[in-house]
């Protein structure tokens, strides 16, 4: 697909380093190599360092170039251990709690991105997603103004006459079961940056959904979009962002001139943002399985510094994409 060939190029100019935390999963040392030998990124696997060469042996992977470091023999054990017990001693964090802590690859990954080492991590082809983020929630944290985090996904159509020649990007549709108005404006802003940065959008267009369109129908749920839009105009001005809208007048011209005439974004948006978790998550289904679409990711949207998660079913391309897309994101 010609966006992931950009995506991967973005990647390769920015010359990123990106930790693997689970180094001796057999996919993740598989994209080691893929991802260092066409130079997309700086690799650093963790675990025992015998482990993830006896899985490369096996399923006859050359890491030449690639960084392996078992975080409990790391020089930066101690350093990263100290550090981790001073951000959370408000949370009763000892010192030996804080070693035994590093001793998880998922917690050191963190730390070296916290640290600035690297410029983010990635995992989630062995672990689950809240094993992932707990430690990035607990070390990088959100951004200033950011309070939670939610995932994106860049869905490329065949449909070309809908969003940027067929490209758009849904959220949130892989995190939180349920938003505030605060929360939808929230993850409006960030999925314009993900729009800029990872899928190339020069002008994100966005569309606050609802089973609505500029007040069709009266209900405590398209009174919620209302106001998250009126947040969104308050915080962040420069967006080109509007709402309520069904899907239908966000993304079809003729539809979005009928029902929300002057509307700057209906019939022409690009990001669209769900309500909840639970629409989200089935639209984007919905228009892989029966519209044909590539969904890319998700992208979890909203660090403070890149964390991105890992499907378990994932594939060794998902994992060199996720890498990819980390390294574009700011």
């Amino acid at each position: 697909m010609q966006l992931i060939e950009n995506i991967r190029a973005r990647a390769r100019a920015a010359k990123k380093h990106v930790v693997l935390a689970e180094g001796t999963e057999k996919r993740t040392v598989a994209a080691a190599e893929i991802l260092t030998k066409e130079s997309i990124a700086e690799i650093t696997l963790l675990g025992p360092v015998s482990q993830i060469q006896a899985v490369a042996a096996e399923n006859h992977v050359d890491l030449t170039g690639v960084n392996l470091v078992d975080p409990q023999n790391s020089p930066l054990f101690e350093d990263f251990a100290a550090t981790f017990c001073k951000l959370r001693e408000k949370k009763g964090m000892t010192i030996e709690k804080a070693r035994e802590t590093m001793k998880d690859p998922l917690y050191f990954g963190v730390m070296m991105v916290y640290q600035d080492i690297c410029h983010g991590m990635v995992a989630g082809a062995q672990n689950a997603t809240g094993d992932v983020l707990r430690p990035a929630l607990q070390i990088v944290k959100t951004k200033p103004g950011i309070s939670s985090v939610s995932g994106a996904f860049l869905m490329i159509t065949p449909k070309t006459e809908y969003g940027e020649e067929g490209l758009l990007v849904f959220a949130d549709c892989a995190v939180n079961p349920t938003l505030t108005a605060a929360q939808m404006a929230e993850v409006a802003y960030c999925s314009a940056q993900t729009a800029i940065d990872i899928a190339g959008i020069k002008q994100p267009r966005i569309a606050m959904l609802s089973f609505s369109t500029k007040g069709s129908a009266k209900h405590e749920l398209v009174d919620k979009v209302t106001e998250a839009c009126a947040i969104a105009h308050e915080k962040y001005p420069e967006l080109l962002l509007d709402g309520e809208l069904q899907l239908d007048a966000a993304i079809v011209p003729s539809v979005g001139e009928f029902k929300a005439p002057g509307s700057p974004v209906a019939g022409h948006a690009n990001v669209l943002i769900f309500p909840s978790l639970e629409t989200g998550n089935m639209v984007y289904k919905a228009v892989q399985r029966f519209g044909g679409a590539e969904a890319v990711g998700p992208v979890l949207q909203g660090m403070a510094k890149p964390v991105n998660d890992l499907s378990r079913g994932c594939s060794i391309d998902d994992i060199v994409n996720t890498v990819a897309m980390v390294c574009c994101q700011k």
